[in-house]
Order: C-alpha cells, then sequence, then structure tokens
C-alpha cells in the first residue's frame, strides 16, 4: 500500500482547483485563452486515459474473479453507473464557465465541484494505492480538469464581489475536498479487486461524460479552434507518452 504517496498525489490533484484562482489577475483575453486551453487539454487527457487505461484496468481487475465476457460486462454496467451520476450531478449542480455569472452561481458550481471531487479523492487514493504510475496518470488528469474548474468557481465570485480572498477562500474548500475522499476512502473502504474493477470503471465512466458531454461543447462555445486544437493534441500527446513511459 501506496499509503502515504496516495494522500499526496490526491492533495495535488485537489489543490491544482487553486490554480484557477490566480487567472483572476490576467487579462480578459488571457483568461479565456487559459481557459479554452486548459478545457481542451483537460479534455483530450481525461477521455484517452478514460477509454485506454482506467476502463481495461476496471476489465483486468474483475478477471481476476469473473470469466472474461463476465468482467466486461461488469465493467460496461459500472462505466454506464458513472456516466448517469456524472449526468444526475451536472443536472442538479450545472457546471458553467460564463464569467458574467453572479455571486450564487459560483456557490451553487462550489457545490457541484465539492460532489465531483469526493469520488476523485476517492479513486485517485485507491489506484495510487494499488499502481503509483496509474494514480499519477489519473492526478494529472484530474488536476487538468481541477484548474477550469478553480476558474468556474473564482471568476464569478470575484466579479461580483471584487474580493480575492472571498474567491480564493470558495476555491480552497473545492480543493481539500479531493483530500477528504482520499481520506474517505483510507478509512472506510477495504481494497479488493472487486472495489478496484468497480471504482475504476464508474470514475471512468464519470471522466468520459465529461469530455465529451461537458467540455467539449463549452470549447466550441468560443470558436477558438486553433488553440482548442493545440492544446487538445498536447493532451493526446501526454497520454501517449505515458503508455509509453510506464
Amino acid at each position: 500500500m501506496n499509503t502515504n504517496i496516495a494522500f499526496i498525489l490526491s492533495t495535488i490533484a485537489g489543490f491544482s482547483t487553486l490554480i484557477g484562482s490566480f487567472v483572476i489577475f490576467l487579462s480578459k483575453k488571457k483568461s479565456l485563452n487559459f481557459l479554452i486551453g486548459g478545457i481542451s487539454f483537460a479534455s483530450s487527457v481525461m477521455l484517452f486515459l478514460s477509454l485506454f487505461d482506467l476502463f481495461p484496468e476496471s476489465i483486468h481487475f474483475f478477471s481476476y474473479i469473473y470469466k472474461p465476457f463476465i468482467s466486461i460486462i461488469l465493467s460496461l454496467i459500472f462505466l454506464s453507473l458513472g456516466m448517469c451520476i456524472s449526468i444526475i450531478i451536472d443536472q442538479v449542480f450545472p457546471n458553467t464557465f460564463n464569467e458574467k455569472s453572479l455571486y450564487k452561481l459560483g456557490i451553487i458550481t462550489a457545490i457541484g465541484i465539492i460532489i465531483h471531487n469526493i469520488p476523485e479523492g476517492i479513486a485517485t487514493f485507491i489506484t495510487t494505492s494499488k499502481d503509483i504510475h496509474l494514480g499519477l496518470s489519473l492526478t494529472i488528469a484530474i488536476a487538468m480538469h481541477n484548474i477550469p474548474e478553480g476558474i468556474s468557481i473564482s471568476l464569478p465570485i470575484y466579479y461580483y464581489s471584487r474580493s480575492f480572498k472571498k474567491a480564493f477562500l470558495y476555491t480552497f474548500i473545492c480543493a481539500i475536498s479531493e483530500p477528504f475522499g482520499a481520506l474517505i476512502a483510507y478509512l472506510f473502504l477495504k481494497p479488493s479487486y472487486q472495489i478496484f474493477g468497480v471504482i475504476y470503471a464508474i470514475i471512468s465512466g464519470i471522466m468520459i461524460h465529461i469530455s465529451i458531454y461537458e467540455l467539449l461543447p463549452e470549447i466550441n462555445k468560443y470558436k477558438r479552434y486553433r488553440i482548442t486544437y493545440i492544446f487538445y493534441t498536447l493532451g493526446i500527446i501526454l497520454v501517449l507518452i505515458n503508455f509509453l513511459l510506464f
């Protein structure tokens, strides 16, 4: 068990949300470019990591107990469950990256992100406990996703209150929800092949839904395709390098 490293990576993934708070110091143009690049990069990393790493790992863990066909079916069921969870969360607490949103919108977005971050913290902790290399890959993907999430919290609150401290505080609360998820995993979840298979498939489903149905449509709204293509390609390259190295 790589418990200490698992806690460290979960904390890094969560606290990357705070990076988004510092975007409010940039000009609007640079903030928008940074936002588009971050979303594009996160979308590609999350999608390819889910399809070619997390989901196959889920099948692999189930295969220790079940026959190959049953393992694939179980992974698909829990992947679908993960997508359903993400859909329900988004319907109840829709995320937005609209800079003109008001204070209330920032609070609602923060609540939704906290709900997203807790299972991400659980997944990061359990994944790293079993495989440090895969845990590192997942940490990078989640961190790149958390940066634009930090922006989506900070900008509405800052533009309403003109207080960086208040924007930073709410983003910090969201950031600590990720290591809190890791703590839940440490205290209450006993690692097993079934748990790894279920968690990998569920988080894969969540990340696929976020990548395809949330991030990509959000990117296309800005119609800055050059930035989108560049950072989306960089995300794919990062995943490929990870596969070659590990």
